[in-house]
């Protein structure tokens, strides 16, 4: 007499509310940690949203965001924003700064970081690299003063050495031609080392088999570095560009504030200290909110363009 088949019974899987809870009482200390981070995105990052609707309305302190009166018509600051002598200027300058950074900025960490992992005096290599992080936990005003001891037209330590040889010092701080390379070259001085730890620590994640395997094979230091380093550290590279198109808008505030006078304005104020100045100390909260709406807008979508190209060329690269 032959057996019915058995039947296997159909595994449901709980709804998403049920497995969120179970998930929840399971890592709970897990959750927890994350709770002071999610107050402080909530407090400092999206409660400022309701702050946005200043940029459409003729916005006044004494009746609050509230019950100030919307403008017709709405873009009204944006239009005003284009339509003034120095938008064009300004967006040009915060472009050439940020692009600048972004093509200095990206190779020499990388390079950096492949130096020290493939220095053969471990020791030496930690010192360097320690050494390396101390500018980033510098402010900008101790860069501007250590800026100002060294390319200072009368003073400067470089200046100097010019003037011994027989040359005319160069005005490195208060020139429009060398404004942008000093504040480029500033910041890569300044984050170049901890730029590199993230690309330190991928490294530290490749397969050690593959040297093991490439060394057996024949290939030398050079060969290895391109053929297994670089090649893992692809997609690395692509993240760190990609946070840093998100910031192509921003220039750099607290830098080009600190550096910025009178004499290289024309070359080096960008969106955000001309957001701090029309907004602070104008007072004009519509002008400088609709333009900082503006910038925030056109960066997320800056962001999601790149992120989609990455994704689109990730299985063709690597």
């Amino acid at each position: 007499m032959s057996q019915a088949p058995l039947v296997q019974p159909v595994y449901k899987r709980p709804p998403l509310i049920a497995r969120t809870i179970r998930a929840i009482r399971r890592y709970w200390p897990l959750y927890l940690m994350i709770v002071p981070g999610l107050i402080f995105f909530l407090v400092y990052k999206y409660a400022p949203f309701y702050g946005l609707q200043i940029a459409f309305k003729k916005f006044s302190v004494r009746k609050g965001i509230a019950e100030s009166p919307w403008y017709n018509p709405w873009y009204y600051w944006f239009a005003r924003f284009w339509k003034s002598s120095t938008s064009w200027q300004i967006v040009s300058n915060t472009l050439i700064l940020s692009l600048s950074k972004l093509l200095v900025g990206m190779v020499p960490p990388l390079l950096f970081a492949l130096a020290i992992n493939e220095c053969a005096f471990k020791r030496y290599a930690r010192v360097i690299q320690t050494v390396s992080y101390l500018p980033h936990f510098l402010s900008w005003i101790i860069v501007f003063g250590i800026a100002t001891t060294m390319l200072n037209e009368g003073s400067g330590v470089i200046n100097r050495m010019i003037k011994s040889f027989g040359g005319t010092p160069i005005p490195f701080l208060t020139s429009n031609k060398y404004a942008r390379g000093v504040l480029v070259g500033t910041d890569l001085w300044h984050s170049i080392g901890w730029s590199s730890i993230v690309y330190l620590a991928a490294i530290m994640g490749i397969d050690t088999s593959m040297y093991e395997a490439a060394t057996i094979d024949g290939c030398g230091r050079f060969r290895q570095i391109w053929y297994i380093t670089l090649p893992n550290l692809g997609r690395i590279f692509v993240v760190l560009l990609i946070t840093k198109v998100g910031n192509i808008l921003d220039g750099g505030f607290n830098q080009v504030y600190v550096f910025m006078n009178d004499r290289i304005r024309p070359t080096t104020e960008i969106i955000d200290t001309w957001v701090y100045t029309q907004g602070i100390g104008k007072m004009q909260y519509e002008l400088a909110t609709a333009v900082g709406l503006m910038k925030s807008v056109i960066s997320a979508i800056m962001v999601l363009g790149t992120n989609a190209l990455a994704r689109k060329w990730d299985s063709a690269l690597w």
